[in-house]
This record gives C-alpha cells, sequence and structure tokens, in this order.
C-alpha cells in the first residue's frame, strides 16, 4: 500500500468513525435521559409490585386456594410481568408494537400454520385450569392412561403412571377425550360380578353374599353395601355384589372383597361353576 492509498484508508476510517459517534451522541438528550430513567422506575416499581403480589399468593391459606389454583395464578402473574416488562422496553427504543406486528405480518401467517396445534392446547389449558376437572394429586385416566396428576400447564398436563413413567397429556387432548377423574369424589363404588352353579339355591347364595362387604374393614356403611342377581349366563346364575370405600382404599377393598366372596361361598358350600369339557372316546373295535 503506497502512501496515498493508507492516506485515503485512514481518513474513510476516521470519517466512518466519526459518523457512529455523531449516531451516539444523537442519543444522549436529555429527552432520552429522563425516558432512560422513566422507564427503569417503572421497571423497578413493577418489579416490587410482582413480588409483593406474588408472596401473596403463597400466603394465601389452602382453605382459600388450593395448590392448583395457587400455581394457576403465579403462573399467570408471571407471564402479564414479562409482557408487560418487553412492551416497556420496546417502547425505550421507539418500537412501536402495531409496528412491529404489521412487519411480521406475512412471517406471522407462516407460523401461525405451524402453530396450530400450539393455540389449540392453549386454548383447551385456558379451559381445564378454569373447569376443575382435575387438580394435582388426582387419579385419572386420559386416552387410555392412568395417573397421578403432577402439573397443570397452559399446553399440557405431566402425570405419572402406577409404574413410575412421565407422560405428558397435550390439554386439547383431555378436552376432546374422555376424562376419568379417580379421584373427584371422596368415595367410590366397587362391583365384582359372581357366578354361582344353577344347582344352588338362589336365597341361600342372595344372603351368603351380602356377608361379604361385612368382612372388609375398608368399607363404609353409608351408602350401604348391595348384592342383587343379573341374570342366567350360559355356565351360571350371575350376581353382583357392590360396595363403597374412601377412594385411597382401592386396591385394599378390592383385594379384600374378592377374598371376603370366596370365604363365604365356601361357608355356605357354594361353588363358583367354570367351563368343562367332556371327552368320549369311541372303541371301534367292539
Amino acid at each position: 500500500m503506497n502512501e496515498s492509498e493508507f492516506t485515503h484508508a485512514s481518513e474513510n476510517l476516521l470519517s466512518k468513525t466519526e459518523t457512529f459517534i455523531a449516531w451516539i451522541k444523537s442519543f444522549i438528550t436529555w429527552n432520552n435521559l429522563f425516558k432512560l430513567i422513566g422507564g427503569i422506575l417503572f421497571v423497578v416499581v413493577l418489579w416490587i409490585a410482582y413480588r409483593l403480589i406474588l408472596r401473596g399468593i403463597k400466603k394465601t391459606k389452602s382453605e382459600k386456594m388450593n395448590v392448583h389454583k395457587q400455581q394457576m395464578l403465579i403462573r399467570f402473574v408471571k407471564y402479564v410481568f414479562y409482557v408487560i416488562i418487553v412492551l416497556e422496553v420496546l417502547s425505550l427504543f421507539g418500537i412501536k408494537l402495531s409496528a412491529l406486528l404489521g412487519a411480521a405480518g406475512i412471517a406471522g401467517v407462516a407460523i401461525g400454520f405451524a402453530a396450530q396445534t400450539s393455540v389449540s392446547n392453549l386454548i383447551s389449558g385456558l379451559f381445564v385450569l378454569t373447569e376443575g376437572s382435575i387438580k394435582i394429586g388426582d387419579a385419572v385416566t386420559v386416552d387410555g392412561i392412568t395417573g397421578i396428576v403432577d402439573e397443570i400447564n397452559l399446553l399440557s398436563v405431566r402425570i405419572h403412571t402406577y409404574d413410575n413413567q412421565m407422560v405428558r397429556i397435550p390439554n386439547s387432548t383431555i378436552i376432546n377425550s374422555n376424562l376419568t377423574n379417580i379421584s373427584y369424589h371422596a368415595k367410590r363404588r366397587i362391583t365384582i360380578s359372581v357366578s354361582i352353579d344353577y344347582s344352588t339355591d338362589m336365597q341361600t347364595a342372595l344372603e351368603a353374599l351380602k356377608k361379604a362387604p361385612g368382612l372388609c374393614p375398608t368399607v363404609v356403611e353409608d351408602p350401604a353395601p348391595a348384592v342383587w342377581y343379573d341374570g342366567f349366563a350360559a355356565s351360571g346364575i350371575n350376581l353382583t355384589v357392590a360396595a363403597w370405600f374412601k377412594s385411597s382404599d382401592f386396591l385394599q377393598t378390592k383385594n379384600d372383597l374378592y377374598i371376603a366372596i370366596k370365604k363365604v361361598l365356601d361357608e355356605a358350600g357354594i361353588s363358583i361353576p367354570f367351563n368343562q369339557l367332556d371327552v368320549k372316546i369311541k372303541d371301534d373295535s367292539q
């Protein structure tokens, strides 16, 4: 590089540096300084209010707000806080939301098609959160999956199955499928079908099975247990034994009731029929 070229490059660099410094100085005005200070004060005040609101929600007594509603409200407050902060920062830089949306209009259309599922889950999540059909800790069955609810979000619900697998269920699936909340009511009823031989006295069988629920310590008396005949089958006469219990005692009640039914039938000398196959051998030599 000769001397003239070096001089030209230096002058060009100096010119660009002066232009950049002048551009920086154009922002350093009293008006912009006041805007910056006002924006910082706004963020600080908003942050203090945000922390106070969160503290108030967390201190709310459980009888006034359950864990599910508390988490939902905390999550909503966080989203609102973040949105306000972003809008305030954009306004400090002179970026208007309407202009930003206009510039992103074409991209928004393309993203909108790709985000249809997310939007569907988001809208469904609002219904799930406000409907109150499920809450954290409930045992539910959705789309053939049974487990305990761990977390309820705007897009999905997370549960863990009884073999301790985490399953994420989209909220749209919950809205569009049949949801069974096993823990929704304090009491549940179990029904067990029993078959007796046609040679059995029907009244004797009925009285014997009525004793079975009383042998189970977890069966409640109100509503009272019941036993009824439920039809004539090919191999025997069908009866149904029904008993109520607390939702948390499901497995113990189920096991105890099966054991009790077998016990009372054995004591009454009543047998449970089962399919039998008679085989006859023909002797062609005779």
